[in-house]
């Protein structure tokens, strides 16, 4: 897939961001606590960044990244099964990063899906530490952060 629209979500992009996290093969057995009844309401969109990659053709939905500003974290991130290993992740990360930058942040927080870390640390994150286990995640988690450079001249 050579074109990947990125746009920001609209209240009515909520419920295909829901279907999009609940059909991700990634939290089926241990991780299924992670999703279980979760959904994106058009409030959390209207709260944070959030941002999708569309096939600019057909509209499908490849991922998105939900982005906290204060302090900066990313919250959610999903790519479609289907859309796995085309470069859809590093496009939402890159897309996230540049944004950060125009606003003036330095520093991303990621506390990731475990078998998510090595993606991270491939885009450019630093392990800073681990979660402990929470009541829907009952193992630690691996936190890293991203540190958010300027464009030398």
């Amino acid at each position: 897939m050579s074109e990947t629209t990125i746009r920001r979500a609209g209240a009515a992009d909520a419920d295909r961001l829901t279907e999009l996290i609940q059909a991700s093969t990634a939290y089926r057995g241990d991780y299924a606590a992670m999703i279980d009844g979760y959904r994106v309401t058009p409030e959390y969109v209207a709260r944070h960044e959030v941002f999708l990659a569309l096939d600019p053709t057909t509209d499908l939905l490849l991922g998105f990244y939900g982005m906290i500003r204060e302090p900066a974290e990313l919250d959610l991130m999903f790519v479609a099964d289907e859309a796995q290993g085309l470069g859809i992740g590093r496009k939402l990360i890159a897309d996230m990063l540049e944004r950060a930058r125009a606003a003036g942040i330095t520093s991303i927080k990621v506390v990731s899906h475990p078998p998510a870390e090595g993606f991270y640390l491939q885009m450019g994150a630093e392990r800073t530490g681990t979660r402990p286990p929470q009541v829907k995640t009952p193992w630690e988690q691996p936190e890293l952060h991203f540190t958010v450079k300027e464009f030398s001249s």
